[in-house]
């Protein structure tokens, strides 16, 4: 075979795999471009199932809904300190037990790693974990979301494993000049592990962002629960009866409005934030999956 012809198949391989990865991108996200389209669409167009690429008879009314009553403000802000307090806390507790962990001179390191092996396979259950919440006094309190999702056992393994691929020499010089663990942690490693906790950081907020079950079992009262509780009181309660508030003079937007315009409202307001955060951290994120890159 000529060096022309092994040009042109693999011009051809290379053009066949990014149109194989172009349709499963476009596959993976024309439901959420769906659901943009049917928040922006009105009730007639998407009853007749007119939706598909475009809105059709363009309107923001479902969105004015939402934000009517000031309760998705509340619940936005409620998510956000979530979030940002539970990524936090993560990320501590995470580095505080991969750095020990990752250096061979702790006493008993094999037997700490299994012990928290185990915590992988087995679990105490729903019930008896909310039995020690409410012993504990923490009904009603975001301590009771984030105490049990204080660290993620995978998440500090994978912390653990990028430690263990820096050169070990960096320690010996810091420790030669007299350097101690705390110094030598804050000032060298978390420097040097910048791409792993931006991916661990997206990980853990994306958990904390789109997380619901633990605030519907411990959160009640109405001015503390999160988005995504919303979300869920909205997509399994929502019907016709959300729309009779609507005054009768107003009936133009009695037809623009849908309870799936409310729900396709609902989810893009949910997912818009950690779209936004995305592409900040997709360089660091690239870098810290690739967990192997450091040599020693």
């Amino acid at each position: 075979m000529s060096i022309t012809s092994k040009g042109i198949l693999t011009r051809l391989a290379s053009i066949s795999m990014y149109l194989i990865l172009g349709i499963i991108s476009l596959m993976t996200l024309f439901p959420f471009w769906y659901e943009i389209v049917a928040s922006f669409s009105s009730s007639r167009a998407i009853n007749s199932g007119e939706v598909f690429l475009w809105p059709i008879e363009f309107n923001i009314v479902a969105y004015e809904r939402l934000f009517d009553d000031g309760q998705l403000f509340v619940a936005m802000r409620n998510t956000v300190v979530v979030t940002l307090v539970g990524t936090v806390l993560n990320m501590i507790m995470t580095i505080l037990a991969a750095y020990p962990l990752s250096r061979r001179r702790l006493l008993g390191r094999n037997a700490i790693l299994m012990m928290i092996t185990i915590t992988m396979l087995f679990v105490a259950g729903i019930i008896p974990n909310f039995i020690l919440i409410k012993m504990l006094g923490l009904m009603n309190s975001y301590w009771a979301v984030w105490l049990p999702g204080l660290i993620s056992t995978y998440n500090m393994f994978v912390m653990k494993t990028f430690m263990e691929g820096l050169p070990e020499e960096i320690e010996e010089s810091a420790a030669m000049d007299g350097a101690g663990d705390w110094r030598i942690l804050m000032q060298i490693f978390i420097p040097l592990c910048k791409p792993i906790l931006a991916a661990l950081s997206l990980f853990y907020a994306v958990n904390w962002w789109n997380s619901y079950f633990n605030v519907m079992l411990y959160i009640t009262k109405s001015t503390k629960l999160t988005v995504m509780v919303k979300l869920y009181q909205m997509v399994n309660k929502v019907d016709e009866n959300l729309l009779n508030n609507i005054g009768g003079n107003d009936a133009v937007e009695r037809i623009l409005l849908t309870p799936e315009a409310i729900k396709a409202a609902a989810v893009v307001i949910a997912v818009l934030p950690i779209l936004c955060v995305y592409p900040f951290l997709q360089k660091y994120f690239v870098k810290g999956v690739l967990i192997g890159s450091v040599k020693g």
